[in-house]
């Protein structure tokens, strides 16, 4: 074995790749033990059941309403909402930062409503998006879309100004034109802050749908989480937050996995 280790050293890095990744497994198991022993605690001995349901009410109540068919339901509208703003804030978001980043007088220009919009929090627009766009689904994509364009944007813009001069000259010298500088220089070195921005945004966007469907929803997470907690329904309440906070974590490791597929030669090693 050690002389086949020598003739591939490649043997050694894959072990001890599989060693990481199963003490990475060993740590997740023993720290999900360990918050649900918790949890249980919490709520046997600290805080009453009845406001702080313990794991199993709260697991019975997710398999009730997932065999109902009401999560799934709920769950359907919430994904849907918060990819529509994710996606149209990042749409929108970097053009904008790139544009910001390349051009000063777009800088100039925007900069001053960039700083104060991104300030003002998404629930402070929750009534005039029902003055705006009605209690149907454009207020809600809007809090959302609110919430991830500025992110994006600010990071994207971010992204611009560390792209190395040097590398912008060297392109020059070679002949490049200021489209193929920003195919080949610019974009490419602001494109781990895009990545980062659009990260971030989407935990904000799960974070947001829950004040967007504050409005006049009858459906969704956020309807679910407030419409349990108002009936005091507790372990329903935990069953969608737990099931929010679950999607989210799903929804950034498919995030991460599709960069790391797609633009791995772009973005800075983790």
């Amino acid at each position: 074995m050690v002389l086949t280790a020598r003739r591939h050293p490649g043997l050694w890095s894959r072990a001890g790749a599989l060693g990481a990744n199963a003490e990475a497994v060993v740590i997740g198991v023993v720290s999900a033990v360990a918050v649900v022993v918790l949890w249980q605690i919490a709520s046997t001995r600290w805080v009453p059941s009845i406001l702080f349901p313990t794991p199993l009410r709260t697991l019975e109540a997710f398999v009730a309403m997932l065999l109902e068919g009401v999560l799934p339901h709920h769950v359907a509208v919430s994904l849907v909402r918060i990819a529509a703003g994710f996606v149209a804030g990042t749409l929108i978001g970097v053009p904008l930062g790139l544009a910001m980043g390349l051009f000063r007088p777009v800088l100039v220009f925007l900069e001053p409503y960039v700083q104060f919009f991104r300030f003002v929090p998404p629930v402070a627009w929750i009534i005039p998006a029902i003055l705006w766009f009605g209690i149907g689904e454009t207020s809600k994509i809007f809090l959302i879309f609110y919430t991830t364009v500025f992110l994006v944007l600010v990071n994207t813009m971010a992204g611009v100004a560390t792209v190395a001069r040097n590398q912008i000259r060297s392109a020059r010298c070679f002949g490049a034109n200021p489209l193929q500088i920003f195919l080949w220089v610019t974009f490419p070195g602001t494109l781990p802050h895009v990545v980062t921005g659009m990260r971030l945004a989407m935990g904000n966007s799960f974070a947001a749908v829950v004040g967007a469907e504050f409005i006049a929803a009858q459906s969704g997470l956020g309807f679910l989480i407030v419409d349990s907690g108002t009936w005091m329904a507790t372990d329903r309440m935990f069953a969608g937050i737990v099931t929010l906070g679950a999607l989210g974590l799903v929804a950034d490791l498919l995030f991460r996995a599709m960069t790391a597929r797609w633009a791995s030669r772009y973005l800075l090693p983790s």
